[in-house]
């Protein structure tokens, strides 16, 4: 079963991370994880100019060092940054000495505290002591971009029956979701916008 919605029950179990936002203020938070990528964020960014909307970026260090030019336009253009990791890593994958240095190597390059695991995926302990220096930004609805068993008008779907002010909404700007991205973003901005809610960025 996919849940794009963030059950409530999860800011109770993992309360050092945010998963969230108020709903008083009428905003969501588009944000992107993974990039940037030539092959699709310069289109994301076109399509976010043209609609005079902000976003947050979680970019891959790496990735940043490949593109420094799409690096700097996300941010010349308004947008909020935040760490993703040097390489995507899973956490339990690596020790955690390496994936504390994955972060601190990234945030040379974002120069900010906003950090998301990668997959979301980080254990109590792991995250109790990275939310000492950085602030662990989560989710509370999952697009399901990247998934191609997901139909498009599924995802569309549950946007309109989901989303609320407040909400923190996860898409990509990576290879897998290329195509799909194009079909989705533009049809999700004009639901987000049907519902009068407004933009943010992750702060």
């Amino acid at each position: 079963m996919k849940l794009f919605k963030t059950p409530r029950f999860f800011k109770w179990i993992f309360p050092r991370r945010t998963w969230g936002f108020s709903r008083s203020n009428n905003a969501v938070y588009l944000t992107f994880d993974d990039g940037p990528n030539p092959n699709i964020t310069p289109w994301v960014l076109d399509f976010l100019k043209a609609n005079d909307i902000q976003a947050t970026f979680f970019c891959v260090g790496n990735n940043i060092l490949k593109y420094p030019e799409i690096y700097q336009r996300i941010i010349s253009e308004g947008h909020r940054v935040g760490n993703h990791t040097m390489n995507h890593e899973k956490s339990k994958n690596v020790s955690f000495k390496q994936y504390k240095e994955s972060i601190r190597e990234t945030e040379k390059l974002v120069q900010n505290n906003l950090f998301r695991p990668p997959y979301g995926r980080l254990n109590t302990f792991k995250s109790f002591s990275i939310s000492k220096k950085y602030k662990i930004i989560m989710w509370s609805w999952l697009s399901y971009d990247y998934d191609t068993s997901v139909p498009v008008s599924k995802i569309l779907k549950k946007a309109k029956s989901q989303i609320k002010s407040g909400d923190i909404i996860v898409l990509h700007d990576n290879e897998k979701v290329k195509d799909r991205i194009k079909l989705i973003l533009p049809e999700l901005i004009e639901i987000i916008n049907k519902k009068g809610l407004t933009f943010s960025v992750v702060d």
